[in-house]
């Protein structure tokens, strides 16, 4: 027998032999059994009245204080209070496991939608709002396909075979290629997973692009070594000495086009997967610029006047061989598209805020405003013809942007088409030693 029960039994004897005992004694069977039914209508009244407040309390708000009672009541009230404690803690855990859920959620990289099987919207995170330009709170019970329409999504759902993703490109950005990826999960519940792959598209996109501008670019030179080396071995004996000469002359030149495209194609492969951090070398600058002076002589063969002047001396950081190939790219690009007879200045100066400059000022053919973005884009040539008579491979640009990057430097550009050009690598205080 439980406490309860012992509690209401000891509360009947106590009425009887206190109330009830006395009575019979002195007064008698009659006042006895009449103070037995008084005294029962009493402990029921009693009952009743505690019974009410538990009554008010369940009616009550849920965070309402429990009543406090006597007897039995004590311990009825004391296990209610028990019991809602505990589910008060439990339905505590479950809000808090449910925050934490949504707050990952919230923080995946991936847009979620969660719908029924009227395609009704229950929630969605933030990503998936950005994704699909939705409200989490006003379109929350909202039909899905009643806010994206696209015909190809609607098919997709339709269809029911969600094995494969959707690649989407009907977002209402314009921008962004998505791709969905449907999961039905619980009976009636169902995930929608969206994913922002523009970045990998573009990414493809180059990849091809640089596999076919690679392939146009060697196919030329390797079509004139082929083409002569054929011709010669099929009639060596027909050509004069002077056409032999011209023949492997110009096998020569395609041969040394060839190389310096494919040296060019692993300088930048390396630039672009050797990390952020440069080599931490001593550079000085005046040995450097007299190097890449006497380079681009060599290269312009008299062609050219010349000047390089040094405000002072500089000490770079950095790695020695890729600014040399970086300086290099800026003053040959200058004598290939410098017309005979033209200026070519090499500067080295100190800025105001501590940091340096190296400018490659030329009185060249210059360049249209509209070239000038994408000037270091790899393969990208404003004259594609002129590039190749000059040798250029147009990937020059391309590595002094990575060069001067993996330094904390930047590059500007400043021409106008029959002006010239000025190319300019800034170095900030922090990459300077002296």
């Amino acid at each position: 027998m439980n406490r309860a029960w012992l509690t209401l039994l000891r509360q009947l004897l106590t009425l009887l032999v206190l109330g009830v005992a006395p009575v019979f004694v002195f007064y008698g069977r009659e006042p006895a059994l009449l103070a037995t039914i008084a005294g029962l209508v009493l402990l029921l009244c009693w009952h009743l009245y505690q019974l009410s407040r538990l009554l008010r309390w369940l009616a009550g708000p849920l965070d309402s204080p429990l009543p406090e009672g006597g007897g039995v009541w004590e311990i009825a009230f004391a296990g209610l209070h028990r019991r809602a404690r505990i589910r008060s803690g439990q339905q505590q855990s479950l809000a808090d496991a449910l925050e934490r859920f949504t707050r990952a959620a919230q923080a995946l990289p991936d847009g979620i939608i969660v719908f029924d099987r009227h395609r009704r919207i229950d929630w969605m995170n933030t990503r998936a709002e950005a994704h699909f330009s939705l409200s989490g709170a006003a379109d929350r019970g909202q039909a899905l396909t009643n806010l994206i329409r696209h015909p190809e999504f609607i098919a997709y759902l339709d269809a029911g075979k969600y094995d494969e993703p959707l690649v989407f490109r009907g977002a209402r950005s314009g921008r962004m290629t998505l791709l969905l990826q449907v999961i039905p999960y619980g009976g009636e519940q169902t995930l929608l997973l969206s994913r922002d792959i523009s970045h990998l598209e573009r990414l493809e996109r180059m990849r091809s692009d640089f596999i076919a501008n690679v392939s146009h670019e060697l196919k030329s030179p390797l079509t004139v070594v082929a083409g002569f080396a054929e011709m010669l071995a099929e009639d060596h004996a027909g050509y004069s000495q002077e056409e032999l000469s011209r023949y492997l002359q110009l096998i020569n030149e395609q041969s040394l086009r060839m190389r310096r495209l494919i040296e060019d194609l692993l300088t930048l492969s390396a630039l672009e997967t050797g990390g952020d951090t440069p080599v931490e070398e001593r550079v000085e600058v005046e040995p450097l610029l007299q190097t890449i002076l006497g380079e681009a002589q060599a290269l312009s063969a008299g062609r050219h006047q010349f000047s390089l002047l040094l405000d002072e001396p500089a000490t770079l950081r950095g790695c020695a061989s890729e600014l040399r190939s970086a300086f290099g790219n800026l003053a040959s690009n200058a004598v290939r598209y410098t017309p005979e007879g033209g200026r070519i200045d090499l500067h080295w100066q100190r800025e105001a805020d501590g940091g340096g400059r190296f400018t490659v000022a030329d009185t060249g053919i210059g360049v249209a405003p509209q070239h000038l973005p994408r000037l270091t884009e790899r393969f990208y040539r404003v004259d594609r013809s002129r590039s190749r008579e000059t040798g250029g491979t147009g990937l020059g640009l391309a590595i002094v942007k990575h060069v001067l990057t993996r330094h904390h430097a930047t590059l500007e550009i400043d021409s106008e088409p029959g002006h010239g050009s000025r190319f300019s690598a800034r170095f900030p205080a922090g990459q300077l030693l002296v």
